[in-house]
């Protein structure tokens, strides 16, 4: 089944402490249902030093969302839009595209 939301989509939080924010989606976890989104859910996380940070201390990192707390970004209006899909093409150059439900608008990746 084609994904609704995928790695490297525009999305808007709808819910949650970080409503209103929008950003990157980085790695989408299918089997928890969550994504990662660049900038937002941000949390402090207290670290012994390592190779990738050596002087260690306190590190913010993004944390996962559920994904039903995300929604696409249309392409067209800038805002949140609910995914659709659609079948275009014929014959053997037949494939299923993802559309924006707001503008109609196809979702390039």
């Amino acid at each position: 089944m084609a994904s609704r939301i995928k790695k490297d989509d525009t999305v808007i939080v709808i819910a949650g402490k970080d409503k209103g924010r929008s950003g990157r989606v980085l790695t989408v976890l299918t089997k928890e249902e969550r994504v990662l989104v660049e900038g937002v859910n941000l949390v402090k996380r207290h670290t012994a030093p390592s190779m990738k940070h050596p002087q260690g201390g306190v590190i913010s990192k993004e944390a996962p969302l559920h994904i039903s707390n995300v929604a696409l970004r249309d392409p067209k209006t800038g805002k949140a839009t609910r995914v659709g899909f659609k079948i275009v093409g014929e014959g053997a150059q037949r494939r299923k595209v993802r559309v924006a439900k707001g503008s109609g608008v196809q979702i390039d990746v």
